[in-house]
C-alpha cells in the first residue's frame, strides 16, 4: 500500500470487455463437462476509509480432459465477470486471470491466499510467486503451477503504435470486465490438474494506491 499526499488522478474508461478465445468443435463439445462455479466477493476498507468491493460472478468452465487424446493434455473454456465498486470516486485497473497447477494444492485461505500469495501484482504481468504467462497455453510438470492474465486489449500508445494491455481501467467508483470461452490449455501434466480464477484490482484514491485480490474456487481439469 502506498500513501501519497498529492496523487494525480488516473483517467480510465470503465467499460466491459469481452474476450472470446476458445471455440468448440463438434467432437470436443461432445466430451465437454460443464462446471458451474460459485464465484465470490470480498470487501476491504483502505487506510483512508475507502471501501473496495470485488466480485466474481457468472463463473463457469467447460472441461475437456484429453484434447490431445493422451492423459497429459487438458483443455478448458472458462467464462466469468469481474465487478469492482469503490466508495467515493476512486479509479483503478482490473486484472482477471487464472492460476493452474499440476499435482499441487492451489487452494488457500483469504483474499490473497493460494500459490500466488507472494506474487507482485503491481504491473502488466505477475512477478514473483509462481510467475505468469501472457496466455493460457501452459506446460507444467508435477508440483508446478503458473498464473496468467486473460485480457489482451489492443490500443494505441502515445505515438500511435499498437500495444496490448492485460487490464481494464475504470473510473467514477465502479468498473467491470467480462470474458467468455477463454482457453486454458495444459500439456505435460500426467497427474491431476486444477485451475482457479483470480481478480486482482489496483485501486487509486486521493490518498492511497493499493491492490486487492479475490480468489475463486479451485476446479479440476481432470
Amino acid at each position: 500500500m502506498i500513501n501519497r499526499k498529492n496523487v494525480a488522478r488516473v483517467a480510465g474508461v470503465g467499460a466491459a470487455a469481452t474476450i472470446a478465445m476458445g471455440l468448440f468443435s463438434t467432437g470436443a463439445a461432445n466430451a465437454d463437462t460443464f462446471v458451474p462455479l460459485p464465484g465470490g466477493e470480498i470487501s476491504k476498507t483502505l487506510s483512508d476509509g475507502t471501501v473496495v468491493t470485488v466480485r466474481l460472478v457468472g463463473e463457469s468452465a467447460n472441461i475437456n480432459p484429453s484434447m490431445g487424446s493422451t492423459p497429459v493434455h487438458r483443455n478448458a473454456w472458462v467464462s466469468g465477470s469481474a465487478q469492482v465498486e469503490v466508495s467515493g470516486d476512486g479509479s483503478g485497473s482490473i486484472f482477471p486471470g487464472y492460476t493452474v497447477g499440476c499435482q499441487v494444492n492451489i487452494a488457500g485461505g483469504g483474499a490473497s491466499g493460494g500459490v500466488d500469495a507472494s506474487a507482485d501484482w503491481s504491473g502488466e504481468t505477475v512477478t514473483g510467486g509462481v510467475g505468469a504467462n501472457s496466455g493460457g497455453n501452459l506446460t507444467l510438470g508435477p508440483g508446478q503451477s503458473q498464473s496468467f492474465y486473460i485480457l489482451d486489449l489492443e490500443q494505441a500508445d502515445d505515438f500511435g503504435s499498437e500495444v496490448h494491455k492485460k487490464r481494464n481501467k475504470f473510473k467514477g467508483g465502479s468498473g467491470s470486465v467480462t470474458w467468455a470461452d477463454s482457453t486454458i490449455g495444459l500439456t505435460g501434466c500426467g497427474g491431476y490438474a486444477q485451475a482457479r480464477a483470480f481478480v486482482s484490482v489496483e485501486v487509486e484514491t486521493d490518498n492511497v494506491i493499493t491492490w486487492v485480490t479475490l480468489w475463486g474456487k479451485p476446479f479440476s481439469l481432470g
